[in-house]
């Protein structure tokens, strides 16, 4: 699993014109899953993602948790983290896992998020979407299940 991790003041989806998912402070997750990827990974990235300290303290230091800020989060399934550009000017993508192995792991994801208690919002799993946020910082993470 793949996430890109965007700290944000604010974050919301939409889909054929419609808000779908809407977020205040807190992180827009993009998340790709690829054909290896498996519940016990789903639960790990949730736990490292959910537990970062990357919000700024009294001091200015990246110390405090999202639920010390009482942050939210937006999740949106995001099959092209998984694109290929070695070769040619278009890339592939056959490193993304196919929707039956993926919307499972998606599904997984966002309940383990919400278990935390964490107000969760996402997009809808292979819709056309349009996602807009505020970037905090900036401050975006690439975090990889491979490298935990």
């Amino acid at each position: 699993m793949r996430a890109v991790l965007t700290r944000v003041k604010h974050a919301s989806v939409t889909i054929d014109g419609k808000v779908h998912g809407q977020i205040g402070e807190g992180f827009l997750i993009l998340l790709g899953i690829t054909h290896e990827d498996t519940e016990a990974q789903a639960v790990k990235l949730a736990d490292k993602l959910t537990g970062l300290r990357i919000f700024e303290d009294e001091n200015g230091k990246m110390n405090r948790g999202l639920d010390e800020v009482k942050g939210e989060l937006l999740i949106v399934s995001q099959f092209t983290l998984y694109g290929n550009c070695k070769k040619g000017r278009r890339p592939e993508f056959l490193a993304a896992a196919r929707p039956e192995v993926a919307i499972p792991l998606y599904e997984k994801f966002v309940e383990l998020c919400r278990a935390k208690g964490f107000h969760t919002e996402t997009g809808e799993f292979g819709a056309y979407m349009q996602v807009d946020s505020l970037n905090d910082g900036p401050l975006t993470l690439v975090v990889d299940t491979d490298q935990l």
